[in-house]
């Protein structure tokens, strides 16, 4: 009973991040305990939810695998696409660009990762500071991944550091946020500014001096959510008549670390350089702002320790072989790339829908744990991204709380607050939307998805106004209501999120189309309607025992 309750804890929040433990203030605890509900699971209402799960969910798989199956008409439409696997001798689909350059360099970065600790180790013994090995190491590690490159990412950074230093406080806050955004457009429409744009002879050397990686910018967009960080922090900094303590304590709460001002002489271009490109996180994140980052550097957090490191570690090995089984038993993206779904039915059709979006919640999830496992290895805890499953949301405002958390938060410290945030949600929300899609990629489907999430959250805003928990909370009915609303959630987040990094807007066109426009479709759509229902009613069972552990993550 020890080991399964030690297995069970493995998948619990608090594993993923201290800052989702129950709360040290026992008033707050408490008070998170008396919103919880009864418990259900042994209730008759979700003995049948059990056995409604015990059916549908091996039939998803099932109808995932036969579409990807050999034996499948379509096989041959996406078989080049498929690798040599090594699990029980099957094909793998390495067809994701993103994720394969990921998962064919994986051993690489692991032996950097391990002689980074290494030399952190030896820079540690010969006294050199923390800071100044974080710059000479992320140089070098830089240089060796973009060559040439690197130079391009320190003009920038400089030039971004000179915008900081202007006195005039609004003037310089424009400027950052144009520069920002500036800088984004540019990196795409340039494609990192290679040499021959200075002339066509020397084309050749943006080969032979590239690097690893010769595009620098397709990962750049993080650098730019650190300049914003930097900046902003060092303004509110300069405004602030008394900023925090020199030496931060242990026991610091994090809201402090991150808003509290420190003194101006820590936004110094070293300090900006080793936070701007702190090899750990540079790549893929998770973000931390400027303040928490330093604040750490100097004052390690007491949870680091082995033993919350050792389960995240185990955590992360199983999301890495979970993200294996689905790529060598469920081809869905190179299906999905052929659009190869002619002829297979309705049910077939939606799962190499969903198992796409597992595919791209995992792809994301994997390197951002790596890289945060990395850190905190290191000595630096930055925001888990991913709280949830992707299986596990039903609400669209919830969701982007807990899918790429860090840079929710990012978007909330530095956009949505400075706003107005929920004086204005609907306005604010299309604002942070639309940079959130340029953010990402400029690329016009991304602002379509961009555009629908904000266009899907208004029904919820209305509904939460129609029916407010204070007046409904305690009627029997109110808990299937919101299950109603969350099943509608689902579909359109499905959708969106399908048309933003997936099928885009014609290839989802052509799916719902194939879905939905015969006598079989319908039917379909009514039961996994129903099917929908009884996961949302164990979403929000879920989320009650968490409240009755007093944890309230509100997503």
């Amino acid at each position: 009973m020890g080991r399964l309750s030690s297995l069970i804890s493995l998948l619990s929040v608090e594993v993923l991040d201290s800052r989702l433990e129950s709360p040290a203030d026992e008033k707050k605890r408490q008070e998170t305990v008396e919103k919880a509900g009864p418990v259900r699971w042994r209730t008759l209402e979700f003995y049948v939810y059990g056995v409604v799960f015990a059916i549908a969910v091996p039939l998803m798989f099932k109808a995932a695998m036969d579409s990807s199956s050999l034996s499948n008409p379509n096989f041959e439409k996406y078989s080049d696409l498929l690798e040599p696997g090594w699990m029980f001798g099957r094909l793998v689909d390495n067809s994701d660009a993103q994720y394969s350059g990921f998962r064919n360099n994986f051993p690489y970065l692991v032996g950097v990762i391990i002689a980074q600790l290494g030399l952190r180790q030896c820079a540690d013994f010969a006294g050199v500071s923390r800071l100044s090995f974080d710059v000479v190491f992320s140089i070098l590690f830089l240089t060796g991944l973009y060559g040439i490159g690197m130079f391009k990412i320190m003009l920038i950074l400089v030039l971004n550091f000179g915008i900081s230093r202007i006195q005039d406080r609004r003037y310089a806050y424009i400027l950052t946020w144009v520069f920002g955004i500036g800088i984004l457009f540019l990196n795409e429409l340039t494609e990192g500014y290679p040499l021959k744009l200075v002339h066509p002879e020397l084309e050749t050397y943006d080969v032979k001096l590239g690097g690893l990686m010769q595009r620098w910018d397709v990962n750049f967009n993080f650098t730019m959510l650190r300049m914003v960080s930097f900046n902003v922090d060092y303004f509110e900094s300069r405004d602030e008549a008394k900023p925090g303590p020199a030496t931060p304590s242990t026991s610091t709460p994090e809201r402090d670390r991150i808003r509290v001002p420190m003194h101006t002489s820590k936004y110094s271009f070293w300090n900006y350089l080793a936070y701007a490109i702190y090899a750990p996180l540079y790549l893929a994140g998770p973000i931390l702002t400027f303040n928490d980052f330093i604040r750490q550097s100097e004052t390690p957090l007491p949870t680091i320790n082995q033993r919350f490191i050792k389960k995240y570690a185990v955590r992360f090995v199983f999301c890495f072989l979970t993200m294996e089984f689905l790529l060598h038993y469920t081809y869905v993206v190179a299906i999905s790339q052929r659009r190869a779904w002619e002829g297979d039915s309705p049910f077939q059709i939606s799962m190499i829908a969903l198992f796409n979006l597992n595919v791209i919640w995992l792809k994301l999830l994997i390197p951002w744990r790596l890289f945060r496992l990395w850190a905190l290895i290191d000595g630096i805890d930055a925001p888990e991204n991913m709280i949830r499953c992707v299986n596990n949301n039903y609400s669209a405002m919830s969701f982007w709380r807990s899918w790429h958390r860090s840079y929710n938060r990012w978007v909330l410290r530095y956009i949505y607050i400075p706003l107005g945030g929920s004086k204005r949600p609907i306005v604010n929300s299309l604002i942070v939307f639309t940079f959130v899609a340029i953010w990402h990629d400029i690329q016009l489907h991304l602002l379509f998805w961009g555009w629908l999430v904000v266009l899907f959250i208004i029904p919820e805003v209305l509904a939460t106004f129609a029916f407010p928990k204070k007046t409904w909370g305690d009627r029997p009915v109110y808990r299937h209501l919101c299950a109603i609303g969350a099943v509608a959630n689902i579909w359109m987040m499905m959708i969106a999120n399908l048309i933003g990094f997936c099928v885009h807007l014609d290839g989802m066109k052509q799916m719902l189309h194939d879905m939905v426009m015969t006598a079989d479709g319908l039917k379909y759509i009514f039961v996994s309607t129903c099917c929908l229902f009884v996961g949302a009613q164990a979403m929000f069972e879920f989320r009650e025992r968490e409240k009755r552990k007093g944890i309230d993550m509100r997503c």
